[in-house]
């Protein structure tokens, strides 16, 4: 029998042996088994080599403060979590929202969640209140842990035994209990029983080509057992010191400021800046010693505007995901550092499965190979093999472990990860040595700064306004972020189209769209591109943008939000 130990050590052995580790490597076999338990618990915190490790490491750049806590410590403190919790009334199977920042609470209610078996469903710090109520009512959620800043939001959200814990709270909240009595809670903690391999863990949120974001669901053994993929691309050892620049609510952030760390037994390492400062950041990377760091294109296309060289920094690993890097970025990273950052390739319903590994020849512009694991076919629209086409995964007795369990519908009935293929949506292209370059979507959904966005959702907000009668949103190209959302907005009749009219369109979106979403640009226009059956032909105004080409007939009349004055307050608040 394969154990989640054996596959670990395995791939911690073949770390720059590519060819060797998809040989060998072998799932765990899908047995009960609780990672926080029998791993976090019973081989970190107890090791004497690793208990009294920093686990976790958090520089909060605002005050100079820095917090450590051992493996052992948070074994101990989730503990009382998970007792707190099942004191209110928390059993395996409820669900509970999420809705903290870079806090130790975070991840004590992490394990303390997976200990108890009640499913945590992870949101951003940055959702509106409407985006709230979806989660808590088609999440089904029973309880909410959030910080202080959350609470005005999610006044009248929720059901009457909606169990409510603020973390931080300087004064009383009224029908609040404060995280921090988890403090009193006895230490020890015995589990209901044992937990299933399929037992639900996770549900994420993620945005798609539907009005509503789809809802991911992923066991006790997809994410905590199927990021061994994630550890092995990431080029994780015992000791490390990692950095991963994402914010919690995201799948990344489970990825590796969770379980890919954790699973190596490394330190996870967070920095926490009022606003993202590269300088400051690079500062802190060279004085603790981080040892990898994974970070987004947009964050290392800001590295690169310092002086790299002048950072004396340890790191051994350096990775990028979310969308191809350009080569120049890769050559002065290299140039000062003398290391190489390697791409990969993941979802939110998937962990780690296409990626540069350690020691292995990396092709610019290429996500990599298959990871360990993992058997990836490049398909066509009827699952036959092609060199260009979408990602699939073959199941069946190949189902890899870091798959999801499906997607949930109301009914609380699984679809989309079962029969023969799993279709990701991404077309690939695959060249003769098993490398494979991102094409694009086979929808449209795009990345902005590292954040899926999708148009269908924005253009419904648009539609919202009174003087919107249609709306395309697209990627525009921006040197920062990739892309930023753009939208071809068609008025109703009798609209004008001025920077007053603009304006008030841009007012509606900050009033109901998070930051991260926020649409940047709007075109006004006359006529929308159509396809003979009527719908809107987006990739045509995606090749206006990228070819930045002015004098199409298409093209109307631009405003950007920062032309605006009356807008500034509410962008210093964003990004």
């Amino acid at each position: 029998m394969t154990t989640f130990q054996d596959a670990r050590a395995f791939l911690l052995k073949h770390r720059t042996d590519y060819d060797a580790a998809v040989k060998g490597f072998l799932w765990p076999d899908p047995v009960p088994f609780n990672w926080a338990l029998d791993w976090f618990d019973a081989e970190l915190a107890r090791n004497p080599e690793s208990k009294d490790r920093p686990a976790l490491w958090i520089v909060d750049a605002g005050n100079n403060r820095e917090t450590k806590f051992s493996f052992a410590a948070l074994s101990r403190r989730s503990n009382q979590v998970a007792n707190f919790l099942r004191a209110q009334g928390l059993k395996r199977g409820d669900h509970l929202l999420l809705l903290l920042g870079n806090v130790v609470p975070l991840w004590e209610t992490m394990l303390a969640a997976m200990k108890l078996g009640v499913v945590v469903i992870p949101a951003t710090t940055l959702l509106t209140p409407d985006e709230l109520r979806d989660r808590l009512d088609r999440g089904k959620a029973r309880a909410v842990v959030a910080t202080q800043d959350q609470v005005a939001k999610l006044a009248g959200l929720g059901s009457d035994g909606l169990v409510r814990v603020v973390v931080g709270a300087t004064a009383k909240q009224e029908g609040w209990l404060p995280f921090e009595d988890a403090a009193n809670a006895p230490e020890p903690f015995t589990p209901d029983g044992p937990t299933k391999a399929d037992d639900p863990m996770l549900l994420y949120f993620t945005s798609g080509t539907t009005a509503k974001p789809k809802l991911v669901r992923h066991s006790q053994r997809s994410y905590p057992v199927g990021h061994l993929t994630t550890m092995y691309w990431l080029g994780l050892q015992p000791g490390d010191i990692h950095l991963n620049i994402s914010s919690p609510g995201w799948a990344k952030h489970a990825y590796s400021c969770f379980f890919a760390p954790w699973i190596a037994g490394a330190t996870i390492f967070i920095v926490n800046q009022p606003r993202f400062e590269a300088k400051g950041l690079l500062s802190i990377i060279d004085r603790c010693g981080v040892t990898t760091l994974c970070a987004p294109p947009t964050v290392w296309r800001l590295f690169i505007q310092e002086r790299l060289a002048d950072f004396k920094v340890s790191l051994r690993e350096v990775c990028g995901a979310g969308e191809p890097l350009n080569p120049e970025v890769i050559d002065q990273v290299r140039a000062a550092w003398g290391v190489t950052i390697r791409d990969g390739y993941g979802q939110t319903e998937t962990t780690l499965l296409v990626g540069n590994s350690p020691g292995q020849t990396v092709k610019v512009g290429s996500m990599g190979r298959p990871m360990p694991g993992y058997r990836v076919r490049i398909a066509d629209s009827d699952g036959n093999a092609v060199t260009e086409g979408e990602v699939t995964l073959v199941l069946g007795a190949d189902r890899p472990a870091g798959l999801m369990q499906g997607y949930q519908g109301d009914d609380g009935k699984l679809s989309g990860a079962d029969g023969d293929l799993y279709r990701s949506g991404d077309v690939v292209f695959a060249d003769d040595e098993g490398y494979l370059t991102f094409v694009g979507r086979s929808d449209d959904v795009f990345k902005s700064s590292d954040y899926r966005i999708s148009p269908f959702e924005l253009e419904s907000i648009l539609l919202e306004h009174e003087s919107v009668a249609e709306a395309a949103v697209v990627p525009s190209p921006d040197p920062i972020r990739l892309a930023i959302p753009k939208a071809y907005v068609l008025l109703v009749s009798g609209a004008e189209r001025s920077a007053q009219t603009a304006l008030s369109i841009f007012r509606h979106l900050h009033a109901r769209l998070a930051p991260f979403k926020r649409i940047r640009r709007i075109e006004l226009v006359t006529e929308l591109p159509k396809t003979i059956s009527g719908k809107i032909r987006r990739v045509q105004l995606r090749r206006l943008e990228h070819e930045n080409d002015r004098g199409d007939p298409l093209r109307g009349k631009e405003f950007r939000e920062e032309e605006f004055p009356e807008l500034r307050k509410v962008r210093s608040a964003g990004s």
